[in-house]
């Protein structure tokens, strides 16, 4: 269902978005989303947030100290490779 609304830009660029919108497009308050122009229009939609863990350089660095392989394992698995037609 397609539905248009004029809504009134504020002093400081702000608009408020319908209830009824709101509503059916399940935008809640405090939520995202997204804003882009298009041929002239601009197209408004709900936007996915997913939330991302920033790791430092030391725990990468930690990381691929654990990952590391021990020289009897990389011998099995060069092995097992050489092996394979």
């Amino acid at each position: 269902m397609e539905s248009k609304a004029s809504v009134v830009v504020s002093s400081r660029g702000q608009i408020t978005l319908p209830a009824e919108l709101r509503h059916r497009l399940g935008i809640r308050e405090g939520g995202v989303v997204t804003l882009e122009e298009r041929n002239g229009a601009l197209i408004l939609r709900p936007a996915a947030v997913v939330e991302l863990t920033m790791y430092t350089d030391e725990d990468i660095a930690r990381w691929d100290v654990d990952d590391e392989l021990s020289e009897a394992e990389k011998h099995r698995i060069r092995r097992k490779l050489a092996r394979k037609p």
